[in-house]
Protein backbone atom coordinates (compact mmCIF):
# COMPACT_ATOMS: atom_id res chain seq x y z
CA UNK A 1 0.00 0.00 0.00
CA UNK A 2 1.37 3.56 -0.89
CA UNK A 3 0.76 6.88 0.24
CA UNK A 4 -1.54 8.04 -2.09
CA UNK A 5 -3.60 5.13 -1.35
CA UNK A 6 -4.27 6.26 2.10
CA UNK A 7 -7.45 8.66 2.96
CA UNK A 8 -6.99 11.70 4.33
CA UNK A 9 -7.54 11.36 7.81
CA UNK A 10 -4.96 8.57 7.69
CA UNK A 11 -2.38 10.51 6.05
CA UNK A 12 -2.90 13.48 9.12
CA UNK A 13 -2.38 10.77 11.70
CA UNK A 14 0.59 9.47 10.14
CA UNK A 15 1.87 12.57 9.56
CA UNK A 16 2.18 12.93 13.45
CA UNK A 17 4.73 9.50 13.81
CA UNK A 18 7.44 11.06 13.52
CA UNK A 19 9.29 13.78 15.94
CA UNK A 20 10.96 16.19 13.36
CA UNK A 21 13.54 17.17 15.49
CA UNK A 22 15.53 14.02 16.17
CA UNK A 23 13.67 11.17 14.63
CA UNK A 24 12.59 9.90 17.71
CA UNK A 25 9.40 7.01 18.02
CA UNK A 26 6.56 8.63 18.65
CA UNK A 27 3.00 7.52 19.94
CA UNK A 28 -0.03 8.85 18.06
CA UNK A 29 -3.32 8.56 20.03
CA UNK A 30 -6.71 9.64 18.10
CA UNK A 31 -9.99 9.13 18.17
CA UNK A 32 -12.25 7.85 15.63
CA UNK A 33 -14.98 10.11 14.80
CA UNK A 34 -12.50 13.33 15.38
CA UNK A 35 -12.92 16.34 13.24
CA UNK A 36 -11.59 19.82 13.64
CA UNK A 37 -11.05 23.23 11.86
CA UNK A 38 -7.36 24.11 11.82
CA UNK A 39 -6.01 27.78 10.64
CA UNK A 40 -2.46 27.76 9.63
CA UNK A 41 -0.06 30.42 10.25
CA UNK A 42 -1.01 32.19 7.00
CA UNK A 43 -4.61 32.10 7.60
CA UNK A 44 -6.07 29.69 5.46
CA UNK A 45 -8.07 27.02 7.10
CA UNK A 46 -8.23 23.38 6.69
CA UNK A 47 -10.28 20.39 8.57
CA UNK A 48 -8.59 17.29 10.40
CA UNK A 49 -11.46 14.56 9.79
CA UNK A 50 -10.41 10.86 10.82
CA UNK A 51 -13.53 8.24 10.50
CA UNK A 52 -13.92 4.43 10.18
CA UNK A 53 -12.97 4.21 6.58
CA UNK A 54 -9.80 6.58 8.05
CA UNK A 55 -9.00 3.69 10.47
CA UNK A 56 -9.24 0.99 8.04
CA UNK A 57 -6.67 2.97 6.02
CA UNK A 58 -4.69 3.24 8.84
CA UNK A 59 -4.73 -0.62 9.78
CA UNK A 60 -3.58 -1.61 6.42
CA UNK A 61 -1.02 0.76 5.55
CA UNK A 62 0.54 -0.40 9.05
CA UNK A 63 0.26 -4.32 7.41
CA UNK A 64 1.63 -3.30 4.01
CA UNK A 65 3.64 -0.67 3.74
CA UNK A 66 6.06 -0.18 1.80
CA UNK A 67 8.63 2.13 2.98
CA UNK A 68 10.20 0.01 6.03
CA UNK A 69 8.75 1.75 8.84
CA UNK A 70 7.15 -0.99 10.86
CA UNK A 71 4.15 0.44 13.26
CA UNK A 72 2.18 -1.11 16.33
CA UNK A 73 -1.57 -0.09 16.27
CA UNK A 74 -4.18 -0.73 19.21
CA UNK A 75 -7.85 -0.26 19.44
CA UNK A 76 -9.69 0.43 22.49
CA UNK A 77 -13.61 1.37 21.52
CA UNK A 78 -12.59 4.66 19.52
CA UNK A 79 -9.28 5.42 20.88
CA UNK A 80 -6.45 4.01 18.84
CA UNK A 81 -2.76 4.28 19.16
CA UNK A 82 -0.04 4.06 16.54
CA UNK A 83 3.45 3.74 17.64
CA UNK A 84 6.70 3.60 15.39
CA UNK A 85 8.70 0.50 15.92
CA UNK A 86 12.57 0.99 16.94
CA UNK A 87 14.10 -1.95 15.27
CA UNK A 88 11.21 -3.97 14.55
CA UNK A 89 9.95 -4.05 18.37
CA UNK A 90 7.92 -2.03 20.93
CA UNK A 91 10.57 -0.10 23.26
CA UNK A 92 11.41 -0.85 26.75
CA UNK A 93 10.61 2.11 28.61
CA UNK A 94 7.16 4.05 26.32
CA UNK A 95 7.04 6.92 28.71
CA UNK A 96 10.13 8.20 27.68
CA UNK A 97 8.55 9.45 23.97
CA UNK A 98 6.24 11.96 23.44
CA UNK A 99 3.04 11.20 22.86
CA UNK A 100 0.53 13.80 20.03
CA UNK A 101 -3.06 13.26 21.71
CA UNK A 102 -4.03 16.52 19.24
CA UNK A 103 -6.51 14.05 17.49
CA UNK A 104 -8.82 13.24 19.98
CA UNK A 105 -12.02 14.73 20.96
CA UNK A 106 -11.11 15.58 24.79
CA UNK A 107 -8.36 17.42 23.88
CA UNK A 108 -10.67 19.78 21.82
CA UNK A 109 -12.55 20.15 25.45
CA UNK A 110 -9.52 21.25 26.97
CA UNK A 111 -8.48 23.48 24.74
CA UNK A 112 -11.87 25.34 24.84
CA UNK A 113 -11.77 25.38 28.86
CA UNK A 114 -8.26 26.54 28.50
CA UNK A 115 -9.66 29.46 26.18
CA UNK A 116 -12.65 30.29 28.88
CA UNK A 117 -10.55 30.11 32.04
CA UNK A 118 -8.39 32.54 30.13
CA UNK A 119 -10.77 34.80 29.42
CA UNK A 120 -12.43 35.58 32.91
Amino acid sequence: MEWNDLTEGAKAVLEQTRNLKNDNIQIVEFEVGFKQEFETESGSVYTVSIQEEDYDSLKRFTKENEYGEKYHMARNKNIVKIILLENGKIPDNLSEFPVFRQYKLDAIVKEEEQVIEGEE
